[in-house]
């Protein structure tokens, strides 16, 4: 476990190097693509790590954030409309959700928009939602108008949050970083879980 972790605070102090660099925001936003479909890590930490770095930059990375997220979702949504047996059922079964992506298609039926904005606000694996949405054939606009809604308040709120108290929060991390740590994968496993239970 501490292996681990040394690991993880070399990534986030890396992280918070990389908010100088000119390609951060790039970084940034290919994260929250790719998280949006078919990788497994948020980009909250990469939000986290470089709205510390540069407070005033909030607005500016949390647009990146948003817009990458977006972008990842819709090519979610095509994958599981149009590709969905080449690259959709392996990222499925990669994260063993072929039971829940069944569940969530009957909820699509009555719940789509609801569906789709709790899973792109909360910790629940966006890129479940997003594949299993073009799979079964959610409203594209309606799809659109959720996951924009839920991921701007998402990383708007945790940007904000981070403008109000930086130094205070930068001083937390630093502090109980291997606790956070803990928490944070704790949070990642229980998304995948609380799909399998609410849907």
């Amino acid at each position: 476990m501490s292996t681990v972790l040394h690991s993880w605070r070399r990534l986030y102090d890396w992280t918070l190097n990389l908010a100088s660099h000119k390609r951060a925001g790039w970084a940034l936003f290919a994260l929250a693509f790719a998280e949006s479909s078919f990788f497994p890590i948020p980009p909250d930490i990469l939000l986290v790590a470089l709205v510390v770095a540069v407070p005033q930059a909030w607005w500016r990375l949390a647009g990146i954030t948003i817009l990458g997220s977006l972008t990842g979702g819709i090519a979610g949504y095509l994958i599981g409309a149009v590709f969905f047996s080449v690259i959709g059922e392996p990222i499925i079964a990669f994260y063993h959700a072929e039971e829940i992506v069944a569940s969530i298609g009957e909820q699509y039926s009555q719940f789509s928009f609801w569906t789709v904005f709790i899973a792109a606000f909360t910790p629940i694996p966006y890129k479940v939602i997003t594949i299993s949405a073009g799979f079964f054939d959610v409203n594209f606009f309606s799809f659109v108008i959720a996951s924009t809604i839920g991921r701007s308040l998402r990383f708007l709120f945790i940007a904000g949050l981070l403008r109000l108290f930086g130094e205070p929060i930068k001083e937390f991390i630093d502090r109980y970083f291997n606790i956070l740590s803990i928490i944070f994968v704790v949070l990642l496993v229980g998304g995948f879980v609380a799909v399998k239970y609410l849907f």
